[in-house]
This record gives structure tokens, sequence and C-alpha cells, in this order.
């Protein structure tokens, strides 16, 4: 199936554009490079929207005041 769509000019230094590539596979486009980035960009961000980090605890943290909490007297 072929898209039409009406192409633009994105102007990036030399050093983003190498950054962006890096991301890429060999042979592909910097437009597929963009929308893969801009997917994982997504979903990071709904992450963050529905787990944000200030609700929760690390592991070790939670340990911590476990162990705190109910630590028994030695």
């Amino acid at each position: 199936m072929y898209t039409m769509y009406m192409s633009s000019t994105i102007r990036l230094s030399p050093a983003t554009k190498k950054l962006i590539s890096t991301f890429g596979l060999k042979g592909e486009s910097f437009e597929t490079i963009v929308k893969r980035l801009y997917s994982i960009a997504v979903k990071q961000k709904l992450s963050e929207f529905l787990m944000p980090s200030n609700r929760y605890l690390s592991i070790d943290e939670a340990r911590e005041r476990i162990e705190k909490k109910w630590s028994r007297p030695k």
C-alpha cells in the first residue's frame, strides 16, 4: 500500500543526526527511526502517568522500611 504524504525538512546539527542514527538499523530511514523513538516516548510517558515514581518505593527502600517497622529485638 502506497501512501502519499507531504514531506518536510527538519534541520538537525550533524551531531544530532549522528545521535539519532545510532538508534537505526542498517539502511533504515530517519522517518522509521523517528517513528520508533516517538512510539517509545509515548509508552514511557504513559507508564510515568499510570505509575508515577513518587508513589512507589524501590525494593531496597521497601525492605529498609519493613526491617525498621517489623524488626525483632535481638
